[in-house]
């Protein structure tokens, strides 16, 4: 398989290579689906230049990203083009690799239960076989390297793509079963956008699940690994944050990066939920509804984790879609690592009701992003309320989307369990319906 997988990668970095030198780059530097004020190459370039006049780059309203981002192209300003491109290439071959090493997981879990005659008879026909997830790990490096979305939000060099490849190695990592390597890059995802602190969960229960804990020290063994995994997450975040504060000697960074996470002071449009919503809103109102919307990030990993805590990856893949919806900040780039996750699912497509749908409506919002913006700002012959509704609909099939796959999914743990072809009392086939 290595030998297609660096077929691919040969593919994506032509690809990336020609579109840098095109007329398209300059045009996806400004795209407001592509780049937003929190990842903005422009406004990068623009902490650099402040940096090297001896100014913190936070004295402003212009920089928002991370003081190790910074530091990091201050070295690197002339390459920018191939650190954007080895990012994308780094998060293909981790995303590769976890898949490969969870596949594993998946068919040897699966053996034992049929060794063990733990499923029905007639559901034998939803049982993957070792051909079918042979090139899923492939697949999941070709749908994220050649993702139209991947390759905008490359060649528009938004630090999004950097985030992309930490979340790979800490999923990469956390399938490998190296709690140390887990907790330091889900602290360095933290670090970046606050939001990744939702992969806590699923990676602290794939964790518990690789330790085959006996149940008699289960209650001990959970608050202990627990305890380890949690103190060396705070601890590397801790250094991160320390780190960052000795690079620049100064706490601006917190308020300038965290806080305009959190606050969204800039309401410039993009494909999230909140920059219309707030851009109407009364002032003494925006306080509690910052909350409502911040909220929802983060709530709804609770139930999930109820709900999904046998299955901590496709828990991942949840949180994962919920954050690249929910944040305040979103771009395509946030999309397109979710949906490199798909061909993981693939053996849920038969169970899936609205998928034709759903990549309909996602398409057409795709398409119709740049016409109404044309029509908005250029023509004037729109006004902020097409672009906004756009966006509500591209979001509802990203909702749709996720939603449809948790379905599926429930539906054929259910179908596991409990037969293919379910009966009523009175014999009558019945329906499974989802609450």
């Amino acid at each position: 398989m290595a030998a297609p997988l660096t077929l691919v990668l040969i593919i994506a970095v032509t690809i990336r290579a020609i579109l840098f030198r095109s007329s398209l780059a300059e045009l996806l530097i400004e795209r407001v689906e592509v780049v937003s004020p929190l990842n903005a190459w422009k406004r990068v370039v623009e902490g650099l230049a402040l940096l090297d006049l001896g100014v913190s780059p936070y004295s402003g309203d212009v920089f928002h990203e991370t003081p190790l981002i910074i530091y990091l192209f201050h070295f690197v300003i002339d390459y920018a083009d191939i650190v954007f491109m080895v990012a994308d290439g780094i998060t293909a071959v981790a995303l590769y690799l976890a898949v490969q090493d969870y596949n594993k997981n998946v068919f040897r879990k699966q053996k034992y239960a049929l060794e063990g005659d733990r499923y029905p008879a007639d559901c034998l026909e939803l049982i993957r076989s070792p051909k079918e997830m042979y090139y899923i790990p492939l697949k999941v490096a070709l749908f994220y390297l050649l993702n139209p979305f991947t390759i905008f939000s490359c060649v528009a060099k938004s630090t999004c793509g950097l985030n992309n490849a930490i979340v790979a190695l800490f999923i990469l990592s956390t399938i490998k079963g190296s709690a140390l390597l887990s907790a330091i890059f889900l602290a360095v995802a933290t670090y970046q956008s606050i939001y990744p602190l939702t992969l806590f969960v699923p990676a602290l229960l794939y964790q518990l699940q690789r330790l085959y804990i006996p149940v008699s020290l289960y209650r001990t063994s959970f608050w202990l690994f627990t305890l380890q995994y949690a103190s060396m997450y705070l601890g590397s975040l801790c250094v991160i944050v320390c780190l960052s504060f000795f690079l620049l000697n100064t706490w601006d960074f917190i308020p300038s990066v965290y806080g305009f996470i959190l606050s969204v002071p800039d309401l410039t449009p993009n494909i999230g939920l909140f920059w219309y919503f707030f851009a109407e809103m009364f002032e003494h109102f925006r306080l509690f509804f910052i909350c409502v919307f911040q909220i929802n990030v983060f709530f709804y990993t609770i139930p999930l984790s109820v709900k999904l805590k046998e299955h901590p990856v496709f828990l991942m893949f949840m949180q994962i879609a919920i954050i690249s919806i929910f944040k305040s900040y979103p771009t395509v780039g946030d999309i397109s690592l979710y949906m490199a996750f798909l061909p993981v699912w693939n053996h849920l497509y038969r169970f899936l009701r609205n998928i034709f749908l759903v990549a309909c409506v996602m398409l057409a919002c795709s398409a119709l992003f740049p016409v109404l913006w044309h029509l908005w700002i250029y023509a004037g012959s729109a006004n902020s309320n097409f672009y906004y509704a756009i966006t509500l609909l591209f979001n509802v099939g990203q909702i749709l989307l996720v939603s449809d796959y948790f379905y599926a999914f429930l539906r054929r743990e259910h179908h596991l369990t409990h037969g293919l072809y379910l009966k009523r009392k009175d014999g009558s086939e019945a329906t499974l319906v989802l609450k």
